[in-house]
């Protein structure tokens, strides 16, 4: 098993669920919420709190892998950062490194969900995972990670270099998913990925980086960058290469969605935690999408996340290079 370092946000997900008033419909290019109207009340069918999280999601697959997890992110002194260090303590995930920031709350996201299709809209305070500046890449010489998984920070493209090179000097790999505020900046990006071991975007993502509408296309432009490249597409699946071998593969099964949330987080640690378990390329990309079809199934980002002992059946996975 491997040393892990989850670098991310920590958030409380609060969950309205309706089968109503959060159904959506079409307006020009955007789906819209129908029913909620300016000004008025509305009762909800269900309420659930939740952990949620790029961070955090993604430490716990590790924790469930075995691998020896540590997770660096920011907290307040609240009820909410305190359900945040309970759930990761019932996974096994070192905490000591986690900052508290005096003057932020824990970040929290109201979820409006609708029950029948899964779909939800997401009304997110990012408090105390609005900002990675207080956090010390010197932290990971004290940790000797094996790995460090990053996902968003926010756009703090300083605070990533840093963690990058840090890493590379001690021999740690890295595994990137960037989110919004990083791809704002596409050439910052891209001059991270000398120091990234595995980048992990969606096919819009890969076009804003670098321009393009095929999946190949896309592929072969980012593994200019990075060796090891994952792009995905939603229903259609996605690409990979680690360099010596690219794969197409499709989704892992067709199932009933009850929500998306976390749904990339669990395909992008899925595949770490597989990886870093010793398992081959192509398995660790079936265990990615395994991971993140068994999250939608359930509600919340963290429930349906495999452990490491779940037997796999086959899904379209097909060697193309």
């Amino acid at each position: 098993m491997a040393r892990i370092v989850s670098l991310g946000s920590a958030l409380q997900d609060i969950y309205l669920i309706d089968n109503h008033d959060f159904q959506t419909v079409k307006l020009g290019q955007a789906d819209i919420l129908k029913n909620l109207e300016i000004g008025a009340k509305y009762d909800v069918a269900k309420l659930d709190f939740f952990i949620g999280g790029g961070g955090t999601n993604s430490a716990v697959t590790f924790a469930r892998s075995g691998h020896e997890v540590v997770y660096l992110g920011n907290i307040g002194h609240d009820p909410a950062g305190e359900a945040v260090l309970k759930k990761l303590d019932e996974e096994g995930i070192d905490t000591s490194y986690i900052s508290y920031l005096p003057h932020h709350k824990t970040g929290c996201s109201i979820i409006l969900l609708d029950e029948t299709t899964g779909e939800r809209t997401a009304l997110t305070y990012r408090g105390a995972s609005s900002r990675f500046d207080n956090m010390s890449p010197k932290d990971l010489e004290l940790i000797q990670p094996d790995w460090l998984y990053v996902t968003t920070l926010r756009g703090d493209m300083g605070t990533l270099l840093d963690f990058f090179e840090r890493a590379k000097a001690l021999g740690t790999k890295v595994m990137f998913n960037p989110g919004v505020l990083e791809l704002a900046n596409p050439k910052q990006v891209l001059g991270l990925l000398s120091d990234v071991d595995v980048l992990l975007v969606n096919k819009r993502e890969a076009n804003e980086l670098v321009g393009g509408s095929l999946l190949e296309e896309l592929l072969n432009k980012l593994k200019n960058y990075c060796q090891t490249v994952i792009i995905t597409d939603g229903a259609m699946g996605g690409i990979a290469t680690n360099g010596e071998k690219t794969y197409r593969f499709g989704i892992y099964e067709d199932v009933k969605i009850k929500d998306t949330t976390g749904a990339g987080d669990a395909f992008g640690s899925g595949f770490l935690a597989s990886l870093a378990s010793g398992d081959s390329f192509r398995t660790a990309l079936i265990f990615a999408s395994a991971n993140s079809t068994s999250v939608v199934q359930h509600r919340g980002a963290k429930n349906g996340l495999l452990y490491r002992d779940i037997e796999l059946h086959p899904m379209p996975i097909q060697l193309i290079k």
